[in-house]
């Protein structure tokens, strides 16, 4: 079994054999560690994406908008992705965004991962009929789990999602009334046997 490192250092240097910067293929090599991780397969589509890029017609996006359609074979998906991430703090404001037409789409899913860690907030990611919940770039819930190639996708839709509590003000006041109990009341001796108030100082 290939190491974590093996894989981030060849996809790095395979990266920048395709065609692209020293700086985009590091990030590049962080997502395809961070999909072999969550057991997606990122070293397969980023071999069969490089194999075919030549022969592709790339839209390569700048600025990302609400709504992004490719007029060519599709977006690329390491330049649309590398755009988002650098983008997020602004798309945060527009909620969801879309795009028609996204090559080798699992290969963009990681930069959308690590963008929950920029804001702080989960985004809830379709890729067709995938989905993909991402969690602070810590992990992924997924109704996918094949170990296959996709090669394009024509619908890719992100969406936001606000932070809220997963639980209500009665179960919360509740839950702490109870964590009351185990609240000491303050007296002298405590306060003596406290760190920090012994009765000799040795600095």
């Amino acid at each position: 079994m290939r190491s974590l490192s093996e894989i981030e250092t060849v996809s790095k240097r395979s990266s920048r054999a395709a065609g692209y910067s020293w700086g985009i293929a590091e990030e590049v090599a962080k997502n395809i560690r961070l999909l072999e991780i969550f057991n997606l397969p990122g070293v397969k589509n980023l071999n069969s994406f490089f194999k075919k890029k030549k022969k592709l017609s790339l839209d390569m996006i700048s600025a990302v908008n609400q709504d992004n359609v490719a007029n060519r074979d599709g977006y690329c998906p390491i330049i649309a992705g590398v755009n988002v991430l650098d983008q997020i703090k602004t798309l945060e404001k527009l909620n969801q965004v879309n795009f028609k037409k996204v090559l080798y789409p699992l290969l963009f899913l990681p930069f959308i991962s690590r963008a929950t860690a920029v804001i702080g907030k989960r985004i809830f990611l379709k890729i067709d009929d995938k989905e993909f919940l991402l969690n602070f770039n810590n992990n992924i819930y997924s109704n996918y789990s094949k170990n296959e190639i996709i090669e394009s996708a024509n619908n890719v839709y992100l969406k936001v999602i606000e932070n809220r509590d997963s639980f209500n003000d009665d179960e919360w006041n509740e839950l702490y009334k109870l964590s009351e109990e185990t609240f000491v009341e303050e007296n002298e001796s405590l306060k003596q046997g406290g760190a920090g108030a012994g009765l000799t100082d040795n600095d």
